[in-house]
Order: C-alpha cells, then sequence, then structure tokens
C-alpha cells in the first residue's frame, strides 16, 4: 500500500509538471509577441494564474520564469493600455507603481543570475535592454514621487532601480534619502546597511560643460565623454565640482536611527567600526561627536569636537556649537568666547551674535531680582543706583549684538522684540518708534 501511495504521489507530481510546462509555453509564445491583444493578455493572464498555483512545487527553472512572466505582466498590460487611441501618461500608472516596479527588481536579476547559472541565455539580453531603457523613466517616475511628497513610494522605485543595475550605487543613497524623509527608518537602516556593504563613499567628480544648442549645463558620467563633447565642438565651458565622501552622513543616520530604536550601544559600535575602517574621514569624528551631542553628553561632544577644529580651526558652524554646548551648560564665559570666535570667522553669523544678545542680558534677571527685594534706606537707595547703572551697561552691551543681527536678517521677530526692549529701556525714543512703525507694517 505504502508503494501505491508513493507511485500515485510521483503520478501527481508529473501531473503538475506537464501542466505547469504547457502554461510555461502559452506564457512564452504570447510574451514573444510583437504586439499583444487584449484577448492574449487574458489568456496570458490565465496561463499565470494556473501556473503560480503549483509554483510551490515547481523546478528551480518554473519558478524563476514564473517570477519573470508574473512581473512583467504590468509592463505588457501598460503597453496595450498605451497603444490605444487617446492614451495619455496616466493610463500606465494603472499598471506601473511602487509594487509592481519592486517585483520587477526581484524577478529580473534572478532570470540573469539563472541564465548565467544555465548557461542558456533565453531573457538575459531582452532584460539587459529593458533596464537600459526603462531605467531613467522610472528615475523620473521616482522623482515626480518624491516632489508629491510620496517619499516612502520614491524610495522603493529608487531602490528598485537600484536592484536592477547595481551598477550605480548612487540610486541606492537617493533611495535612503527619499526613505528618511518619509520617516520610514527601517527601510532607511536597511538601505544604508547595504551602503555600508559595497563601501559607498558618494565621492566623485561632475563634470559639466554648456550645450552651445540649448545653452543649458549638462553633467557627463566621465571626463573623457565632456572632453569628447568639447573637441565635437556641440559644448563649451567645462567645468568640475568635487563630490565630498557621504560616509559621515550614512553613518550619522545610522547612529540617529539606532538611538530613536533605544540601541545606543549599537550606535556607538557603528560609528566606531567606521572610524576604524576609514582612519582619516574627518566627517565620520563629526558624526560620533554629533552621536553624544544627542546623547546630552556634552562633555565628550566638546572634546570630540576640539579634535576635528585642531584640523579645522575655520570652521564656524563647529566653533559656533561648541559656544551652544557651553550655553546650555550655563558656562557663560566660555560661550562668549566660541560665540566671538565665530564671528571673528564670520562676522555675519546671524545665530553667534542672537546668543551674545541672549547671555549679556541673561544677567538681568539677577540685578532685578536685588533691586526688587531693597528696601529705602539710604544704603538701599545707593545699591540701587548702583545696579541700574550696571542694568544700562548690560543692555549697552546687547545691543550692538542686536543691530548686528537685524542687519543681516531684518525681519527676525526674536531680534526685533528684542532691540525694542533695549531701545524703551534705554529710552532711545526715536529709535524705539521707528523700529516699532517698521515691525507694525
Amino acid at each position: 500500500m505504502k508503494n501505491k501511495f508513493a507511485i500515485l504521489a510521483a503520478f501527481m507530481i508529473s501531473v503538475c509538471a506537464f501542466a505547469q510546462k504547457e502554461e510555461l509555453k502559452t506564457l512564452k509564445k504570447i510574451y514573444a509577441k510583437e504586439q499583444i491583444s487584449d484577448k492574449e493578455m487574458l489568456e496570458y493572464k490565465s496561463a499565470l494564474s494556473q501556473a503560480e498555483s503549483s509554483l510551490a512545487s515547481a523546478a528551480e527553472a518554473d519558478r524563476v520564469y514564473i517570477n519573470f512572466y508574473k512581473a512583467m505582466a504590468p509592463l505588457l498590460e501598460s503597453t496595450i493600455a498605451m497603444s490605444k487611441p487617446g492614451a495619455t501618461p496616466q493610463m500606465a500608472l494603472k499598471y506601473i507603481n511602487s509594487s509592481t516596479i519592486s517585483m520587477l527588481s526581484s524577478a529580473l536579476p534572478a532570470v540573469v543570475d539563472y541564465e548565467k547559472k544555465s548557461g542558456k541565455m533565453i531573457y538575459t539580453k531582452d532584460i539587459e535592454e529593458t533596464v537600459m531603457s526603462f531605467s531613467s523613466q522610472l528615475l523620473s517616475y521616482s522623482t515626480l514621487l518624491g516632489n508629491q511628497k510620496n517619499y516612502k513610494e520614491a524610495a522603493t522605485v529608487t531602490y528598485s532601480v537600484y536592484m536592477l543595475d547595481k551598477t550605480k550605487p548612487d540610486n541606492l543613497y537617493n533611495a535612503s534619502v527619499y526613505a528618511v524623509a518619509g520617516g520610514d527608518y527601517d527601510a532607511a537602516l536597511k538601505y544604508y546597511d547595504e551602503l555600508k556593504a559595497i563601501k559607498y563613499s558618494g565621492e566623485g567628480t561632475i563634470y559639466s560643460a554648456k550645450s552651445l544648442a540649448s545653452g543649458v549645463e549638462d553633467s557627463f558620467s566621465t571626463k573623457a565623454e565632456r572632453d569628447k563633447m568639447i573637441s565635437m565642438k556641440t559644448h563649451s565651458t567645462p567645468t568640475e565640482e568635487k563630490l565630498p565622501s557621504k560616509r559621515g552622513e550614512i553613518y550619522k543616520n545610522i547612529a540617529l536611527i539606532l538611538v530613536q530604536k533605544g540601541k545606543v550601544d549599537e550606535a556607538k559600535a557603528a560609528i566606531a567600526e567606521a572610524k576604524l575602517a576609514n582612519p582619516d574621514d574627518t566627517s565620520l569624528l563629526l558624526t560620533e561627536a554629533d552621536l553624544y551631542f544627542t546623547l546630552k553628553d556634552n562633555e565628550t561632544y566638546k572634546r570630540l569636537i576640539t579634535q576635528v577644529l585642531e584640523k579645522n580651526p575655520n570652521d564656524v558652524d563647529l566653533v559656533y556649537n561648541l559656544g551652544v554646548v557651553n550655553l546650555q551648560a550655563e558656562q557663560f564665559t566660555d560661550a562668549e568666547t566660541y560665540f566671538k570666535r565665530a564671528l571673528e570667522i564670520d562676522p555675519k553669523y546671524l545665530n553667534a551674535h542672537i546668543n551674545l544678545s541672549a547671555i549679556k542680558l541673561k544677567a538681568d534677571k539677577k540685578l532685578v531680582d536685588e533691586m526688587n527685594n531693597l528696601g529705602t534706606s539710604t544704603k538701599d537707595n545707593k545699591r540701587y543706583e548702583v545696579l541700574k547703572k550696571e542694568r544700562d551697561a548690560l543692555f549697552k552691551s546687547a545691543l550692538p549684538h542686536l543691530e548686528n543681527a537685524y542687519a543681516i536678517d531684518p525681519k527676525n521677530e526674536l531680534v526685533i522684540d528684542n532691540m525694542l526692549s533695549v531701545y524703551k529701556f534705554l529710552e532711545m525714543t526715536d529709535k524705539y518708534n521707528a523700529l516699532k512703525a517698521t515691525k507694525n507694517k
């Protein structure tokens, strides 16, 4: 009896395999047509449905090709729709979306890998041509999604394009940017881990030249390609722009996501690993400093930023950030030193002016509290006059920074309100009225 069941099972498997082969023949035949009719598309989908029903028991080759035909179905339907009178590009979006594109990015490379292994190149060339033809269109679609703030789908589409052509890792990086913008941190972390695995830095050079036909600046993949256009006299005015390393940003975002997930030790380990692999990349030291700033470990932050400033003492943002950290720690003397240093580097650094004025005015509360607690004795009256002079000096010392900030950003409400308070206290009536009138316009 046992052998009979075994024979029956073998028979059923062979029948399923035979049926599946017939369905695959139908799919292959219809797929090969130059133009597919609506009726043939229905036949294609019926054969696909039947083939899929026994996918679990199918041989590897059959599984690969069934998935391929399934992934290509929306593309075929889109082609049929676009071939009809009055067709518009919007009609294609009924079939082409982030989900169907993701399916393509999985199925097509699987066929290429299988055919390379088997030595039978049936669809490899067709797939390569499809990828070459459609990649730019898919990227345009992801840009459209991004412009519509549909960042999650934009990330999926951009990542799918990368999966279709892994020779262009910038698409993987762009997918991570979209994922972060869309708040899809799990996907972003996945993409960042892949960027780590391929040792992506994003460093490079953009080669550009102005088109003599359109007057527009065109970019080229290589210097040779750009120079060829120059020699052919189709372009002029060649320029080159260096792209800095993106490693720091990548590891910074990895760390921030891990911290958000409560995995602080993993965040620290990720940055330590990156620094070990790239000891000369100062952006990673900045990333580590940002991590400790996020964790409110100000002492470690200051130590790391100081190391970076030793290599780049004129980085105004770093100098300013050290001022902020000291201000938060109520180390006002050190904070003032760093804000003044920031203004030496960039006299128009708005926030340095604002924070210097804030440090000056912060002491006012202490003076006012003491004045309010004084009595009416002769001694108290004398002390009151001393404190009033100190307040006058305080407001006068804050005013230049506020006026400089106002010159840089005359619409800044915080600056305007603080200036009005200072003018009023110092009884600078003309300036007070002029500024008040400007604010009320």
